[in-house]
């Protein structure tokens, strides 16, 4: 399974607590290069390390270690790293397992606890949020599908659009830059794009996602003052000749455009922080933030990429965990606290945000948004 696959259900049925032991294992790859090669030692190596916490809890029912270890196998027969992406999960649990793959790396690592790990694949479906591209010409509209760098055509919901008399206009000719803007003053190129906009308003309703405009500046213009869904439009690339494509043209002319919102929504995402400081909303630390989660008044969680933490939980506060000290099923210790903080953020109807390395170092790595 990948990124698209996960919905809210699914985080929901995923985050849930389990009969331990749920096992995650965690397994950077890549697409290509000499890296590559270390992709099967890096997979070996790690589930190595999962048999050996799992074999080695006495807490366990042998029942429930020799199901699982037969699970944590299931998964790894499923794995093809000949169509790898960036990282890898392997989830396991007593009657269950499933395999994930991201279009972004992850730390390498073994998780045993009563819940699996979910907070790579939230950061994952974050940063890779599927988006819409429409590229625009007078004659004809198409529709690509993207997720983070990944960009492919779609057909969904009538793409591509067509005019009613298509042989009317000539596109070697409207498409270059600096052409005469006057296929783009016509009556019927505007009928034509409010027809376009009713096909995505439709799109919209099964699939909502914003959506980036691509097009000489006229066509971007045009359909900019007859769209009714200026809500969802995030961005423009007022350049012609990408109509037809390919992706592999598209994507890397539209990246710079992808980035320069991602920055803007990281910009306001602190900004927020300090306005809720002002009004006294802010929570910041691993103590105070679980406490304010543990009774959903977390609006927004702001979180840095990379940060984890092994605690001790004390009469309801969270104390630095004993060195080497391993969960026990007590649940006295949490092994990624962090990643229960995003979980119950979500749940509770919160949204999380994903920031940098030290993006967030006065503020102890994580801050909320409290909504009271």
């Amino acid at each position: 399974m990948d990124v698209t696959d996960l919905t809210p259900a699914t985080l929901a049925a995923l985050a849930a607590p389990r009969p331990r032991p749920a096992v995650t294992v965690a397994v950077p790859t890549h697409r290509r290069g000499p890296e590559r090669e270390q992709d099967a030692l890096w997979l070996k190596n790690l589930l190595v390390e999962a048999r050996h916490r799992i074999e080695s809890d006495e807490t366990l029912a042998r029942a429930d270690r020799l199901d699982v270890l037969d699970r944590l196998d299931r998964a790894a027969a499923e794995v093809d790293l000949r169509h790898s992406l960036d990282g890898l999960l392997l989830f396991a649990a007593p009657g269950e397992h499933q395999v994930w793959t991201l279009p972004r790396t992850v730390p390498a690592r073994v998780v045993v606890s009563d819940s699996y790990l979910t907070r790579n694949l939230v950061a994952a479906r974050a940063v890779h949020a599927p988006y819409w591209v429409l590229t625009l010409a007078a004659h004809q509209v198409r529709l690509w599908s993207g997720a983070g760098p990944d960009l492919a055509e779609s057909r969904a919901a009538g793409f591509p659009q067509l005019p009613a008399n298509p042989e009317k206009f000539d596109p070697q000719r409207e498409e270059r830059i600096g052409d005469t803007p006057s296929v783009y003053s016509a009556e019927e190129t505007r009928v034509f794009f409010r027809d376009v906009d009713a096909a995505l308003g439709a799109l919209l309703k099964e699939d909502p996602r914003p959506c980036y405009l691509v097009g000489v500046p006229e066509a971007v213009s045009l359909f900019d003052s007859v769209t009714a869904h200026q809500d969802v439009v995030v961005g423009r690339l007022e350049k012609g000749g990408l109509g037809d494509g390919p992706a592999t043209a598209l994507a890397p002319v539209l990246a710079p455009v992808l980035a320069a919102r991602d920055e803007a929504e990281r910009a306001a995402a602190l900004a927020r922080l300090d306005q809720a400081a002002g009004r006294k909303t802010l929570a910041a630390g691993l103590d105070e933030i679980w406490q304010a989660v543990s009774e959903n008044r977390v609006a927004e969680l702001m979180v840095e990429e990379r940060y984890q933490a092994t605690v001790q939980v004390t009469d309801g506060h969270l104390a630095p965990a004993p060195a080497q000290a391993l969960p026990t099923g007590t649940g006295e210790l949490r092994e990624d606290v962090v990643d229960e903080i995003v979980e119950r953020t979500l749940l509770s109807g919160g949204t999380v945000t994903f920031l940098p390395d030290d993006a967030l170092a006065d503020r102890d790595r994580l801050a909320a948004v409290l909504r009271y």
